[in-house]
């Protein structure tokens, strides 16, 4: 397979694989220029909203806005799911209407719906508050991996020393590949919570390929990902599960099982990659350019957080709901569903039907929904978005390695700094002519001016002082 790359422009744009072909890779001296106008660009479904299928797929991206208000909006709704169910609710109280108004009355009382009524919704509740737990949970984890994954880099890229001559380049060198090393770990983990074993993914082996793992030992022989993670299956089985039919409802490990018989081991590669950046780590330790003992308990703080929150999510993944509860919530509910044309028909006549539908929705839609986000790292609409929580990963740490370590003395002698603002608009250089005790009285007069008026001039929208 050709070797590929993701880059990512901003943090609100989709992530972008992009496939090299070896004709397009120009040496140039002792290097490789990459002609990015002349790649093939590679969109991954569910991002871009370009055709139907594009449309239901997901996750969904948080950043792009809809005019629409809430009730009219269809994209991350429960709806298409709900269609097939409404249908078949529809044709049901249809029939027990139809039946007990030319044939025989089969309504019953309807104290059933009271008695009924509080089962359903307790275990309703039930069933969401554990589901959004779970959501929730997810979504922390990925945050605090987040979290530590920025620290660790910063730490390396800041505190790591760059030794002088030629070792000093290879400092540099090392420590870019550490940092990439870290957004590999992030894309590793979002792999392996969809239950994709594979290592040559376009955002992935970029970062890796250069590395020893149990998944690159294994992957000779296996199809390539981007044919083992095709979602264009046959658009009926495709349509099929975005309306909710569960004899098209796959299990994601079902993709797993070759791989079992053929008995390849592809290893954890988040903890392999993890591995390789703790003896990046022990490294700098040995030859003493991370030698602030701080900055090295940082690190492995990080480190251990980073694991930490990858054995969060696989908690989260590995403990759903008990099944007895799953299949107790979904009878219930449709059980009541299914009674309530005999309970309303006394009363409604023929609206029975429509009511009927009405209150489907509502039931079935809550219970449909708590399904959904139960496992939070899939690929449904409403699931967590870890591509864009990666890339933006990816943004930051690149942004970050972008420039040389700080040189706090040379930043802070730069003629636009004005440690006294708002007291004084004078510069550092103004300041240092100063005595200590001019400089302690100012920093006391700074006390009064806290808060300063910004306007903006209408003519030149230049920011002034007022």
């Amino acid at each position: 397979m050709a070797p590929t790359i993701t880059p990512r422009t901003s943090p609100a744009e989709t992530q972008v694989g992009i496939a090299i072909p070896s004709n397009e890779v120009e040496p140039k001296g002792d290097h490789v220029v990459l002609d990015l106008g002349r790649v093939e660009t590679i969109k991954p479904s569910g991002r871009t909203g370009v055709t139907i299928d594009d449309y239901f797929a997901g996750p969904c991206d948080p950043t792009r806005h809809s005019k629409l208000p809430w009730f009219l909006r269809l994209h991350g709704s429960i709806l298409p799911k709900m269609i097939i169910p409404l249908c078949c609710i529809g044709g049901w109280s249809t029939a027990i209407t139809c039946i007990s108004k030319y044939v025989h009355d089969l309504s019953v009382d309807s104290v059933l719906l009271i008695v009924l009524g509080f089962v359903v919704g307790l275990s309703l509740s039930f069933g969401s508050a554990t589901a959004y737990e779970r959501y929730a949970e997810g979504r922390k984890y990925w945050a605090q991996m987040i979290f530590h994954s920025r620290n660790l880099g910063r730490s390396i890229w800041v505190h790591v020393e760059e030794r002088k001559g030629e070792q000093g380049k290879e400092d540099v060198i090392n420590k870019l590949s550490a940092v990439n090393l870290i957004i590999a770990y992030a894309q590793a983990v979002k792999h392996k919570l969809r239950h994709e074993p594979e290592y040559d993914y376009a955002d992935l082996k970029p970062y890796i390929d250069h590395l020893d793992t149990y998944a690159k030992d294994a992957h000779n022989g296996d199809v390539p990902a981007r044919m083992h993670n095709d979602v264009a299956k046959k658009r009926f089985d495709t349509w099929a599960k975005y309306l909710g039919v569960p004899f098209f409802q796959t299990n994601p490990k079902q993709a797993l099982k070759p791989y079992a018989k053929a008995e390849k081991h592809h290893g954890n590669l988040p903890l392999e990659i993890l591995n390789y950046i703790s003896s990046y780590t022990y490294a700098m330790i040995e030859n003493e350019t991370l030698s602030a003992s701080v900055i090295q308990y940082q690190a492995y703080s990080c480190m251990t957080g980073m694991l930490e929150s990858f054995g969060g999510c696989e908690r989260v993944l590995q403990t759903p709901l008990p099944i007895a509860y799953n299949i107790a919530i979904s009878q219930i509910t449709w059980l009541y569903v299914m009674v309530l044309p005999f309970q309303l028909f006394p009363r409604l006549g023929w609206i029975t039907i429509p009511g009927t539908i009405v209150a489907a929705y509502i039931i079935l839609g809550i219970a449909a929904i708590g399904r959904e986000i139960e496992n939070p790292f899939g690929l449904d609409v409403n699931d967590l978005d870890m591509d864009g929580y990666v890339s933006q990963l990816a943004h930051d740490l690149i942004i970050m390695t972008s420039r040389p370590p700080i040189n706090p003395v040379e930043m802070f002698a730069r003629a636009k700094n004005m440690p006294l603002y708002p007291y004084s608009i004078d510069g550092c250089s103004y300041w240092k002519e100063m005595p200590l005790e001019e400089i302690q009285n100012a920093a006391r007069g700074r006390v009064e001016r806290q808060h300063v008026s910004i306007n903006m001039k209408n003519a030149d929208q230049q920011r002034v002082e007022t």
